[in-house]
């Protein structure tokens, strides 16, 4: 029985998204982060001992599926496509190191760039300062070279794998988004762009996305 620990307002939106394309039957319960616990007083948060005992660090998202407890979302997101989701995960020895390579692309080059990003353009008051710019600049340019990468590689495909969707798609697509408040970043790079939006336009991104904004901030 798979059972997801975790808030759509945190990494959990990775895997939320994958079982939502593979139609999984799944039992979610809420975990928010301990910080945030006001925001939700009535869920159990990542500080509770009943949570540590699952994921001593205190983290979400967690997935159990019987004794297996995974608690990283890239992996986990991984998983729940190769267990359950047919061409949603890879195919072949190639396309699952071709997943993993794109995971880890998204965790190490893309994700602190775009979350700098997002921080900051999300304190109207740390943004409009000179040194709020500066940090979104340098950021940016961060990301400009795994978006070249990208860009290099979208212009000839629909999705990172080739023809079809697949939890590479949603492993990048998630990382990036934490980017995408940035007023022309993304714009430099027509191929991404059009991209990320294909990704974002599908029923099960549009799915976890209404769960994210039914969640207070």
């Amino acid at each position: 029985m798979l059972t997801l620990y975790g808030i759509a307002r945190s990494r959990a939106t990775r895997p939320l998204w994958t079982l939502f394309e593979c139609g999984c039957t799944f039992t979610h319960k809420q975990v928010i982060q301990a910080y945030r616990a006001q925001a939700m007083p009535q869920v159990m948060t990542t500080s509770d001992p009943e949570f540590l005992r699952i994921n001593p660090l205190g983290q979400i998202p967690v997935l159990t599926d019987d004794d297996l407890v995974l608690t990283e979302s890239l992996a986990i997101a991984q998983y729940i496509a190769a267990r359950f989701g047919g061409a949603l995960g890879p195919q072949s020895p190639a396309e699952a190191a071709l997943t993993q390579q794109w995971a880890l692309f998204a965790a190490t080059a893309v994700e602190a760039p775009a979350l700098e990003i997002q921080y900051t353009l999300q304190d109207a008051a740390k943004s409009a300062s000179t040194e709020g710019q500066a940090t979104v600049r340098i950021a940016a340019e961060k990301l400009r070279a795994p978006l070249r990468r990208l860009q290099a590689h979208l212009a000839g495909q629909d999705w990172l794998l080739g023809p079809r969707f697949t939890v590479a798609d949603i492993c990048v697509a998630e990382c990036l988004r934490y980017a995408q408040g940035h007023p022309m970043l993304l714009a430099e790079f027509p191929a991404v762009k059009a991209w990320l939006e294909r990704c974002q336009a599908r029923p099960a991104f549009r799915k976890m996305w209404e769960m994210r904004l039914a969640e207070p901030a």
